[in-house]
């Protein structure tokens, strides 16, 4: 709620000047009206107060001309033709109203004087009243945005022959107003290498370099267009631009932690694979707002076809999402996540901020508060406040019923492996405690193992005072058998000293039993002979002896005089032997290795972060008075926005009828792309463009409404938009209307005429210079330096915090301590393209952040493009360009001979798609030879091929900073 909070404050002084710029035109004439120039001020800085809230301040409700004339608790609060008497002019021009820092600018208030002096007129008659009903000033109505797109004829122009595609007609047209010519066409090589970053975004290869210079066939440009469009990078580049509007990122955002959005890699590929398929633009937007809903199969047995359309329903999953973390407010996160996904859906297909409505009708723009909670009610169903689901619930399993069957299948097969290792478990565990019992004394063993084998919530006082007595018996576990294994030699020492000393024990026992029937004298002539060291006894002393064996009975022979304490000395020998010889551990860890492997045969279970809706679940929606959540209003339906209703309406269902589902985001989405609504195929033709030429028709590409630029050419973007819906919403048939025109080939050489007549290029008279974006710098370095790993689909590249706070490709792995144990070696796949790599919120990649990476907030539908230190500083000093720039070397060198002038042409030829010139290739020869002789210098023991290569690496890395390599021209 702070956010929905802090922007409805910030409103009224971050735009003070925006409702002048709707008037500014205007009020130069005699012809101010109410509608047309007051109003939008009003709307701007007034309604809020007077006219939206339940209380109306003063009893002033500015909405409509008749209500300001019949005035509030003041009075009238204007008088046609005075305005130093009406109250409205006073109160503004003092700086009264509005209140603290929301001001009216001098020209807004000579707006309201000039309209007041010319009788405070309307252009048009006004509704007796509002009440719920939702007005429209005829200003409104008309905005070009909001009318239905026709198709305009071909203007005429002077010279048709300038024209290659009907694009060039329009261009060529509004050249000819303004007294301009179009630029000349661009040579084959700026072609080539225009056309593959544009539609590739990579560099051209060698080869496709010398098959398109040597092809002279007319159509030779087109047929590059075509070889292009299939190439599989071609859903790579532009799938990545989708995925900026789409908000895509990897991790749920919200909270500083930016915990990790497991699966979320699903919906890239989808939108990499509708790109390479050249799916429909109508069937890719009614996929993603409503796949599940088409879907005809249970959940829980998908087919590929199912799979896909809940990939899709990830573009409603994009949104920093908090309801999953702790310590945060869980109802200020619910509809956070739904405020972000509804300004997602609405800036990237209708191109329009409706967002601004949630807590106030839309200050600028035709949309109302209720238009705002209609809209919600559409993703309702699956996005419900009061009966939420977090993350981790909303996951849908890709398990088939053949998976599951298998798995069942492989599990039994695991039990059994487990039992079995279960059992010898439990035969250690005996082993090992019949080992211990040698320990203690005979009376207590059997009574200590009845204690240890008896469960312990069923154990007497008296085994449990038994068991305390001897802890290391009740110490005895599975998992502490490693522990008795490892000392198990020492182990074995310990207990044969046990048992030896056990044994003497007997053995004196038996001897004293026997002395004890003899006679005094008899005793001691025996135990002297006994004592006597056996190669020192008399004759008389052996044959005593021989009389009286259990003197000299030994481990051998006591069973002659003890059979049972015999028996027990034999087994624990026995045992202690085992003890010695049984590695248990080994044996366990080989018995579960087996487990593990049966296992590992279970297919592997694949989420989808999918948005689905409850069976029969169709919740009602309430407007939530100034945005909050805890103040509740009445009661809305679904709908669409009610400014298109003039021209196109949206029947969408409270519930479905036949479906599990409402049916409500599937309505919707059809409806958007039945070909008839204003502003989908628009946006999307005008984001096209906008990559092709560096601006959109409308630059503004996420704001067609009053605040965001008028188009420039608004027949042709009309045009375009017809074109592509009559051609099915055919994307690569709008790529090659596009890049097959003369305006798009023509070269981009700035004149001094079009600097001061038309500086930003808007009129369209040269192709402009663009820069790389960070992708695709970061994957042109790639490429030349045949590093590219062109893998596709599956998890992203991970990222990690290197040691001196650097985002950059690696494992993270935090040991107690939270040291971090990371690691860079990815095995390749830090040579993946950048639409691969993670896209962590908190964390953004540093080359790409360096170069103005997309940020989602909650998306980008246009991103920046600075111009900073920081961008130099990486090209010169970061191990990422040193490393790549050393890669590249390498490249060159191997495909290449011993001559340095053709290493340097093959380098030239590569990063540019063009051979130097003469004079370049002198000033690089002539770098070399200083470089080389700069490494001698410092080194004098260096090797002359090494410092060969270390100054070609340096070439190398300067011929990747350089604006010819980082702009497309």
């Amino acid at each position: 709620m702070r956010r929905v909070l802090y922007c409805t404050l910030l409103l009224g002084f971050l735009y003070p000047s925006q409702s002048v710029r709707l008037v500014a035109q205007t009020s130069k004439s005699a012809n101010v009206s109410y509608e047309k120039d007051v109003r939008p001020i009003f709307k701007t800085h007034c309604f809020q107060c007077h006219g939206e809230s339940n209380v109306i301040e003063g009893g002033l409700d500015l909405r409509l001309n008749r209500f300001i004339q019949k005035g509030g608790e003041n009075g009238p609060a204007t008088i046609a033709g005075d305005h130093k008497n009406s109250l409205v002019w006073q109160r503004v021009s003092s700086g009264e109203m509005p209140p603290e820092d929301s001001h009216l600018s001098p020209q807004e208030i000579r707006i309201i004087e000039q309209w007041i002096q010319l009788g405070a007129k309307n252009l048009n008659t006004e509704p007796e009243s509002l009440d719920n009903n939702t007005y429209f000033t005829q200003a409104e109505l008309d905005f070009w945005a909001f009318q239905p797109i026709k198709k305009p004829t071909l203007p005429t122009i002077n010279d048709s022959t300038l024209a290659r595609s009907p694009i060039d007609y329009f261009i060529l047209q509004r050249l000819q107003d303004a007294n301009l010519s179009p630029a000349t066409a661009a040579d084959k090589t700026t072609l080539l290498r225009r056309l593959t970053y544009d539609l590739l975004g990579l560099p051209p290869t060698l080869q496709q370099m010398k098959r398109f210079l040597a092809n002279n066939s007319p159509d030779a440009y087109e047929q590059l267009v075509d070889e292009l469009l299939i190439s599989p990078r071609y859903g790579e580049r532009w799938g990545r631009h989708w995925l900026d509007v789409a908000g895509y990122a990897d991790s749920e955002g919200y909270t500083d932690k930016d915990i990790k959005r497991e699966w979320a890699y699903y919906y890239r590929d989808y939108v990499v694979n509708a790109f390479n398929q050249n799916k429909p633009y109508d069937q890719f937007l009614v996929e993603q707002l409503a796949g599940d809903e088409l879907i005809q199969s249970p959940l829980s047995d998908l087919q590929p076809a199912d799979v896909t359309l809940l990939q899709a329903t990830g573009f409603l999953r994009m949104a920093p999402d908090g309801t999953g973390q702790a310590g945060v407010e869980q109802m200020v996160a619910r509809n956070q996540m739904i405020a972000d996904t509804i300004n997602i859906m609405t800036t990237s297909i209708l191109g329009l901020t409706v967002g601004c409505a949630q807590c106030h009708d839309h200050r600028y723009d035709p949309i109302s508060q209720k238009d705002y909670y209609e809209l919600r009610a559409i993703l309702a169903p699956a996005l419900d406040w009061k009966k939420w689901q977090v993350p981790s619930t909303r996951r849908i399993s890709l398990y088939t019923d053949e998976d599951r069957q298998q798995k069942t299948e492989i599990e039994s097969r695991a039990v059994i492996a487990t039992a079995k290792r279960q059992k010898q478990v439990d035969q250690h565990l005996d082993r090992t405690l019949t080992e211990e019992l040698i320990r203690v004394p005979d009376q207590v063993r059997d009574a200590l193992r009845a204690a240890y084998k008896t469960k312990s919530d069923q154990r007497t006082d008296k085994q449990k005072a038994l068991l305390e007595e001897y802890p290391a018996i009740g110490k005895i576990t599975s998992g502490s058998l490693y522990l008795y294994s490892r000392k198990r030699a020492a182990r074995a020492v310990e207990l044969t000293k046990i048992v030896d000393a056990r044994e003497q024990e007997i053995l004196e026992q038996a001897r004293d039993k026997f002395l004890n029937n003899l006679p005094q004298e008899q005793r001691t002539i025996l135990t002297a002979a006994q004592q006597t060291k056996p190669e020192q006894r008399t004759l008389e002393q052996n044959a005593l002896l021989k009389e009286a064996p259990v003197m000299l009975a030994d481990y051998a022979t006591l069973a002659q005089f003890n059979p049972t304490a015999a028996a027990t000395i034999k087994a624990n020998r026995q045992i202690i032997e085992i003890c010695r010889t049984t590695n248990s551990t080994e044996q366990l860890e080989t018995m579960q290795k087996q487990v593990d492997a049966i296992r590992a045969e279970i297919p592997k279970e694949h989420f989808i972060r999918a948005l689905t809706e409850p069976v029969d679940h169709a919740p009602d929606t309430v407007l939530f008075i100034r945005g909050n959540h805890d103040t509740p209003g009445d009661k809305v339906n679904p709908s669409e926005l009610d400014i298109f209703a003039q021209f196109i309406s949206a029947d969408i269902p409270l519930k479905g009828v036949a479906q599990q589902t409402t049916n409500r985001r599937l309505t919707y989405a059809q409806h958007l792309t039945n070909g008839k609504h204003p502003l989908t195929a628009r946006v999307f033709v005008n984001s096209v463009w906008k990559h092709h030429f560096g601006r959109g028709i409308v630059n503004s590409s996420g704001d067609f409404g009053v605040l965001g630029q008028m188009p420039t050419h608004p027949e042709l973007l009309d045009y375009l938009a017809s074109e592509f819906m009559d051609n099915d919403w055919d994307i690569k048939q709008l790529h090659r209307l596009i890049v097959t025109s003369s305006t798009y080939r023509q070269i981009s050489q700035r004149t001094e005429t079009l600097d001061e007549v038309d500086p930003d290029n808007k009129l369209l008279a040269r192709q402009s210079i663009r820069r790389l974006e960070s992708e695709a710098f970061r994957d042109a370095v790639l490429a030349v330096s045949g590093l590219l790993n062109n893998k596709m689909h599956g998890p992203g590249i991970p990222v990690m915090e290197d040691g001196v706070g650097q985002i950059v490709l690696g494992i993270e792995k935090l040991d107690g301590e939270r040291i971090n144990k990371a690691t860079g070696n990815l095995g390749g796949e830090e040579h993946r393209r950048s639409v691969y790599i993670e896209v962590r919120r908190t964390r953004p990649l540093a080359v790409l952040a360096t170069f103005d990476i997309a940020t989602n907030a909650p998306n980008c539908t246009k991103r920046a493009s600075s111009n900073v230190a920081p961008q130099s500083l990486l090209i010169m000093n970061s191990d990422f360009m040193v490393e790549y720039s050393q890669a590249f070397a390498g490249h060159i060198i191997k495909q290449s001979n011993d001559s340095l002038e053709d290493q340097i042409q093959l380098a030239w030829k590569t990063t540019y798609a063009e051979l130097p010139s003469t004079e370049n290739l002198q000033a690089l020869l002539t770098f070399m030879d200083t470089q080389i002789k700069q490494f001698k210098t410092e080194d004098a023991d260096l090797d002359d091929q090494v410092a060969h290569r270390k100054a070609f690496e340096v070439l190398c890395q300067a011929l990747l900073g350089s604006n010819q390599f980082l702009y497309i021209d």
